[in-house]
């Protein structure tokens, strides 16, 4: 069996809805949704809270995650990408154990929907196949070779990607996917050793 972490990235300065971790959905807090579905993940063994935030550790300790450290004000700006979050976590990890798991499983409290086979899922994806890691995504409604716009200097419009004279309709632009952010099941030395998923 694969040796995987769950990690919950939650941060307390959310502008777009501020204190948006702790809210509650169905009556429990929105962090819970993210530590109960991983502790019903039998090949996750542990299940840490990234936090810069009090309540919000306090919160996550009460459903069953741990909180053995703060996150750094650093890492929990509005402009802190989340990777470098990522990377301090399985730091912590690597000092306070010696090693790092097989798979680290990042499961953003933003999709309190998931279900326990999604993460199952990502992680059987992951322990039978060569990758770096195995994210959740499903086909776009939208292409940005068809019907996806931006704003340039000069008040026009335009394609996000111009057309090269050889696609006329939907049907012939490639097929684009929207990454779900249900889960993210990672290699621990991808982490580390890159800079970004991409």
């Amino acid at each position: 069996m694969i040796d995987a972490v769950a990690f919950i990235f939650a941060r307390a300065g959310s502008k777009g809805l501020p204190g948006k971790n702790i809210r509650p959905l169905d009556g429990k807090p929105l962090i819970s949704w993210a530590i109960e579905q991983a502790r019903a993940v039998s090949s996750i063994r542990r299940i840490i809270v990234s936090t810069d935030s009090k309540e919000i550790a306090s919160i996550a300790t009460e459903y069953g995650a741990e909180v053995p450290f703060m996150r750094p004000k650093e890492l929990a700006q509005d402009n802190s990408p989340e990777w470098k979050s990522w990377r301090h976590a399985l730091r912590y990890l690597q000092k306070s154990e010696g090693k790092l798991p097989d798979a680290m499983v990042s499961l953003p409290t933003t999709a309190p929907l998931r279900l326990v086979m999604d993460i199952e899922n990502c992680l059987t994806v992951f322990s039978e196949g060569d990758c770096d890691a195995v994210i959740t995504m499903t086909e776009a409604h939208r292409s940005p070779w068809y019907n996806m716009v931006k704003m340039r200097e000069d008040g026009t419009v335009g394609l996000i990607i111009p057309s090269n004279g050889e696609i006329f309709r939907r049907q012939d632009v490639p097929t684009v996917y929207d990454v779900t952010t249900v889960a993210y099941v990672m290699d621990p030395l991808f982490v580390l050793a890159k800079t970004s998923l991409y």
